[in-house]
């Protein structure tokens, strides 16, 4: 039997006032002629209605990273690069969104993870009175938007939990408008301040935390280029504690003679799969007949990462890392680092990656990775310069999805086994990824270490000044990616979902 199922919802009012009605659009005149609406046009522009009942913290984000005209770096649909909710995936499985929904930590992690600045609050660590002024700060500028978790109680709506925008604010009512990207429910309204901070100052049931608000706008440098730091792997919780903790345990309980010394006793303590903590990121667009070139936009982006790869193997640290992961006698590479990738595997990797995202299906990242390595991808060509490599994906039904994975090289040997002769990695492999990772740590982990001569032979081997700048700030950008995924470490041990 069919079900007629719901069209819409009456918006309660009182409390809120309808952003459309009469009184509405007086209020939105008003706060405009007071300055409190300069970030309303951005948003509104970029607008949208969540596509799943549990989307509403994607669908808000969504919303503010178009606003403040942030670049994903990677293709929406087409050619275009444009931020959807199922592009937001670095912290939680879009599954795992579709069925639960989402938690107030981690749409933050999902904000910083695309490249946006962000300053959380949970409304235990806020008042009224700095909330409003955090409201007028960004609703008199374009530069910043304000995203609330509320619960629907307070305004008489149906509904718990919800995420929404803040579009604007009216100082004389001391009222704010909620974009609601639930527009099948219910549209944008007005509603008092102090009733949204009532509504903000909830528990969420999932986690036992209280609710809170977020503002985001963008960095002052760009995001990184080529390598990003992963939370989706569950091991990364324990890479991120052995780099913040263990890492100056190590260095003030062992007595070293030389710098290799000191990297050997690092290297053996790795957690399994440490470098899966590091992410190399790589371009994947949809597959045009005929089309088997770079059109400038796409060499200039590949172009950089390929910069940022050459800078890296042309460090001195690189060289000595080469050369203890080289080493025979070394035993610890292939148990902690696991063997390096084939061209095959990693485009494997990237193409049913790039067809999750390109044909808005999931599931095919939720098979297992043997599928996709196998059987999924049918063939892979390579061209003559080996920057673009092309894979048919399996998708569901039998349906093949053809893509390109636009891939960084170097002309830089790099290592693959432990004979370093046997192949040539041209893309990022482990030793570039140590290497990186090495650079990245604060210098205060170096403080511990006890003879000074190795100490100043480290230190200059790991300083950022004298590399090159593009070098310096994708570095600069991975350092405030783990101070960031330190503090966010320390929310997903409190939001542990309730039984």
């Amino acid at each position: 039997m069919a079900v007629a199922g719901l069209y819409r919802r009456i918006l309660p009012s009182p409390p809120a006032i309808e952003f459309a009605s009469c009184d509405g659009k007086r209020l939105f005149s008003e706060a405009l002629q007071d300055g409190t609406m300069e970030g309303f046009f951005r948003l509104i522009s970029y607008f949208q209605t969540q596509s799943e009942p549990a989307y509403c913290g994607l669908a808000s984000l969504s919303v503010v990273l178009n606003a403040l005209a942030i670049d994903p770096g990677r293709k929406w649909k087409g050619p275009w690069r444009w931020f959807d909710e199922s592009m937001l995936d670095c912290c939680e499985p879009l599954e795992k969104v579709k069925a639960e929904g989402i938690t107030f930590g981690k749409v933050a992690c999902l904000a910083h993870c695309a490249g946006a600045k962000v300053e959380a609050y949970r409304a235990n660590e806020s008042n009224l009175d700095d909330f409003r002024k955090h409201i007028i700060s960004c609703t008199t500028s374009e530069d910043c938007h304000v995203i609330a978790s509320y619960h629907r109680r307070p305004f008489q709506q149906t509904g718990t939990g919800h995420f929404s925008p803040i579009g604007g604010y009216h100082a004389g009512k001391d009222m704010a408008l909620i974009l609601d990207v639930a527009r099948f429910k219910y549209p944008p309204h007005w509603v008092p301040l102090s009733l949204l901070w009532d509504a903000i100052n909830t528990v969420d049931d999932a986690t036992g935390l209280p609710r809170g608000f977020m503002l985001i706008s963008r960095l002052p440098t760009a995001p990184s280029l080529l390598y990003t730091l992963s939370c989706r792997d569950d091991n990364w919780v324990k890479v991120a504690k052995y780099l913040r903790e263990d890492v100056p345990k190590l260095v003030r309980s062992e007595t070293v003679n030389s710098v290799q010394a000191l990297f050997s006793l690092l290297f053996r303590a790795l957690p399994a799969s440490a470098t899966d903590f590091i992410k190399w990121v790589v371009e994947v667009r949809r597959q045009e007949e005929g089309v088997s070139s770079l059109s400038p936009e796409e060499r200039e982006r590949l172009n950089l990462k390929e910069e940022v790869l050459c800078q890296v193997r042309g460090t001195r640290l690189f060289k000595l890392v080469k050369e203890l992961l080289s080493d025979p006698c070394c035993s610890y590479t292939k148990s902690t680092l696991g063997n390096d990738s084939s061209l095959q595997e990693v485009v494997a990797t990237a193409c049913c990656q790039g067809a999750a995202l390109l044909t808005g299906n999931p599931h095919i990242m939720n098979q297992k990775m043997s599928c996709c390595k196998e059987t999924c991808v049918k063939c892979v060509q390579s061209n003559t310069d080996e920057t673009i490599v092309s894979g048919t994906v399996v998708v569901l039904g039998g349906n093949e999805q053809a893509v390109d994975v636009l891939l960084p090289v170097s002309d830089k040997p790099g290592w693959c086994g432990s004979d370093p002769s046997s192949c040539v990695v041209k893309y990022p492999a482990s030793n570039d990824i140590l290497t990186i990772l090495l650079l990245a740590l604060p210098a205060s982990s170096w403080s511990g270490v006890r003879d000074q001569k190795v100490l100043d032979e480290l230190l200059s081997l790991v300083s950022t000044n004298s590399l090159p700048e593009l070098l310096q700030l994708e570095i600069l950008h991975l350092r405030k990616q783990m101070s960031y995924l330190g503090e966010f470490e320390e929310i997903q041990k409190n939001e542990v979902t309730l039984p």
